[in-house]
């Protein structure tokens, strides 16, 4: 195998703050629905508890572009009002489209962790270590989402490639951008 580049670990590390802190901001806007309009404290908890993994993932990667000084995404201000206003909708659609919202954003997740940690090698091991730790997580938060109705039956098919597609696109940006 080879070394990987300084570079592509940057870009590594960019794009998974990028990620991290979208998936806060999805279910803040999610939170924030079902403070205003949809009352369901059941899923308000299973929100509150996923959110929190996703902070700690957030912060480690937030850690590491500093500790590394890499530059962030310049589309960070645009991701947070996309994911908020993600989340926010979602959940307006009912519970199945904001569990969706999470099964549709952690599949493409748990691709994109499977391809770095594919490629990261022994002197990213640490990293390496951790992307594979929250992979985890995500998989877990993806199979909560089904468990709790997530469904591609229907229009909710239409959803989840939307949100796929949206959640791609901004992978593919923020690793460069």
């Amino acid at each position: 195998m080879t070394k990987i580049n300084k570079k592509r670990v940057e870009e590594f590390i960019r794009v998974d703050h990028a990620g991290e802190r979208g998936a806060v901001k999805i279910y803040e806007g999610q939170l924030l629905a079902l403070n205003t309009f949809v009352k369901d404290e059941n899923l308000k908890k299973t929100i509150e508890e996923m959110k929190v993994h996703e902070k700690q993932h957030c912060e480690f990667f937030e850690n590491e572009i500093k500790k590394r000084n890499i530059q962030p995404t310049k589309f960070l201000p645009l991701w947070d009002l996309l994911g908020v206003g993600l989340g926010f909708g979602s959940t307006l659609l009912g519970k199945k489209a904001a569990m969706l919202c999470t099964a549709s954003v952690e599949e493409v997740i748990d691709e994109h962790y499977l391809n770095q940690i594919n490629q990261l090698d022994k002197s990213e091991k640490d990293l390496k270590k951790k992307i594979t730790k929250f992979r985890q997580d995500e998989i877990d938060h993806k199979d909560i989402a089904y468990d709790e109705g997530a469904t591609k039956k229907g229009a909710y098919l239409l959803l989840d490639k939307i949100i796929k597609t949206g959640s791609r696109i901004a992978i593919n940006i923020s690793e460069k951008i």
